[in-house]
């Protein structure tokens, strides 16, 4: 069985920077994919397509291709009252804020001075060349109701 729109996708990985810096990792099969349905990053999804269980390779996926480029117009400043009063706000918190276009994002502090903390709109990989070392572990068909939701389900089905 070769990876394709709806199926079902297990995966170890470990994801790495340019350096050479582990960012991440997942083993014992337990990261799922839906495939096909947009939930993971499109340069992976398309370096696996066609792949088999027990497959490994190696891929290089570009910021376009990944979390996107970091984008200066997503750092700004703004006032301490727009945030709980009575939280201490610090650098590295994250929070969930609206975008212009009206989108649901997430900002990190990178910044807090006196009234004015600064928070940055971008993923934290915008910007970072990404090089996975990645495993197929196993591969099926999706469920209707996996395919109609967008996402796989665990053992004993899924619950909203």
């Amino acid at each position: 069985m070769q990876i394709s729109d709806k199926m079902v996708v297990t995966i170890d990985y470990t994801l790495k920077d340019d350096n050479g810096t582990v960012l991440d990792t997942s083993t014992e099969g337990n990261f799922a994919y839906l495939h096909g349905a947009n939930n993971i990053i499109p340069g992976l999804e398309n370096a696996l397509t066609g792949k088999s269980a027990g497959d490994e390779v190696d891929v290089s996926v570009s910021p376009a291709e990944g979390y996107g480029e970091h984008n200066e117009t997503m750092i700004q400043a703004v006032p301490r009252d727009m945030f709980d009063s009575e939280q201490e706000i610090q650098v590295g918190m994250q929070f969930h804020a609206e975008s212009p276009e009206g989108e649901m994002i997430v900002v990190t502090v990178t910044d807090v001075e006196g009234n004015d903390v600064t928070v940055d709109g971008n993923h934290p990989l915008a910007g970072v060349n990404l090089n996975f070392g990645v495993k197929i572990v196993d591969i099926r068909e999706a469920s209707e109701e996996e395919i109609e939701h967008g996402h796989v389900h665990g053992p004993g089905d899924h619950h909203h």
